[in-house]
């Protein structure tokens, strides 16, 4: 292993142009990472912060793992790059082989993207096809849900319902409808697990199929637990009343997992959890380990057999990316899923689930808490908001975490804990006293 390098403070931080974030407000106090290890960052001021959130939900096996450090320094070493377009190179077609046989029923084929946004734009993109191959052209129509994140792609922000990530943004894609999004804290507030309440929503797909006509809907995209948006936990029945509808009206589902993927549940995907089979899954972060950018959409065998007609030497479906199966991306995918098994993560964070649960659930009666939701190793703290100041007292939690050695995530007024599978019980102690320590300090 290389000698560890800290990089130095940068001169300046003007030329960035930092993504989801108030730019100037960070600039005039940089909270800064330098170095990673396990569950911990360090600073740049030399202090260690219990990493609360899994970097951005993705480190799901720690951080710096010298086994996937290993094998990217050796790809690299050996195969930088390779097209796949029209030719190709071994590594993608052993790490979907592989990836297949992790999902349920007959999600055998991988696409590969760089990231959840450009996945959810494939997915969309080969429903789309996927129909007009089929001789059914008049499926166009795209449902999303409201407060739903799909990444930042025009297709993801067109089928997303979060309002922020929508309105600079014109008129988007047209022919899209929203679900109605399921959070309601007069049925549901501090609810453990999945919600009693809520499983009739789904039925709104049936009135969006009587307003639009089923022959013209192309797909429904839905978390499975939606994440972004302050972790909302799917009622119960409702992912089955979604699939079932879906079937009745040849409308294809798809379920964005790019968070749920890879063991945040307590299970390999929330697909397993649930017990329901989608036609798509989009998954990203966890599939490296946030190591290397990569994405991935699986295809049900129906879906990619529908393609492999006409000409043996006519392209099937026009669309792709230039890093699609990269090499190194390969892997740290292989080395991330080596410890995923060998370390039995998934198993691992299932076990820990009721504590976490338990943990977390603690903090009812806290200053400003008015609801606590989880599922597997995730949970979202939501507080009640300042007038006219929403997001303000999130915000305020986030920086005296961070000051005091604990990094989590918010939305809004919500905050959203996801921490890397490793995590052992005197963590989730430790989190939660940091955590209730500064919503006791909070105004």
């Amino acid at each position: 292993m290389q000698e560890l390098v800290i990089p130095s403070m940068p001169a300046s931080l003007d030329a960035f142009w930092m993504p989801f974030t108030a730019n100037r407000q960070f600039k005039s106090q940089p909270r800064l990472m330098v170095s990673a290890k396990g569950m911990y960052y360090t600073t740049a001021d030399d202090r260690q912060v219990l990493d609360g959130t899994a970097g951005l939900w993705c480190v799901n096996a720690g951080h710096c793992r010298e086994k996937i450090i290993a094998a990217i320094q050796t790809q690299a070493a050996t195969l930088d790059f390779a097209p796949t377009f029209q030719m190709g190179h071994p590594a993608p077609f052993a790490l979907a082989d592989r990836l297949a046989k992790m999902l349920p029923g007959d999600l055998n084929h991988v696409f590969f993207t760089n990231s959840g946004s450009e996945a959810v734009d494939s997915a969309l993109k080969i429903a789309l096809a996927y129909h007009q191959v089929r001789g059914e052209s008049r499926r166009t129509r795209l449902i999303g849900r409201e407060r739903g994140y799909h990444g930042v792609g025009f297709g993801g922000i067109s089928v997303g319902g979060i309002a922020p990530n929508r309105k600079s943004f014109g008129s988007l894609l047209p022919g899209v409808d929203h679900l109605p999004h399921t959070h309601n804290l007069e049925q549901n507030a501090f609810t453990r697990g999945q919600p009693q309440w809520g499983a009739h929503l789904a039925d709104e797909l049936e009135r969006l199929v009587t307003l639009h006509d089923a022959s013209t809907i192309a797909s429904v995209i839905v978390e499975p637990v939606a994440g972004s948006t302050g972790v909302l936990v799917p009622p119960k029945g409702y992912l089955e009343r979604l699939r079932a509808i879906c079937d009745r009206h040849g409308i294809l589902l798809i379920f964005d997992e790019v968070i749920t993927g890879f063991g945040r549940l307590g299970t390999g995907f929330a697909t397993d959890y649930f017990g329901v089979i989608p036609d798509l899954v989009c998954v990203a972060k966890g599939i490296t380990n946030a190591a290397v950018p990569m994405g991935a959409v699986f295809a049900r065998d129906g879906i990619y057999d529908a393609f492999m007609h006409g000409a043996e030497n006519a392209i099937e479906l026009f669309h792709g990316y230039t890093y699609s199966g990269h090499p190194l991306a390969c892997a740290a995918a292989q080395a991330t899923l080596d410890i995923y098994e060998e370390e039995g993560l998934f198993d691992h964070a299932n076990h820990l689930s009721g504590y976490w649960e338990e943990a977390v659930h603690s903090l009812k009666g806290f200053p400003h808490v008015i609801d606590i939701r989880n599922l597997g190793l995730v949970a979202g703290i939501e507080l009640e908001s300042i007038p006219s100041k929403v997001g303000s007292r999130a915000y305020d939690c986030l920086v005296r975490c961070f000051e005091n050695g604990l990094l989590i995530r918010t939305t809004g007024d919500i905050i959203a804990l996801s921490p890397p599978l490793i995590i052992q019980e005197h963590h989730i102690d430790h989190m939660i006293e940091m955590l209730g320590a500064v919503l006791k300090e909070i105004d």
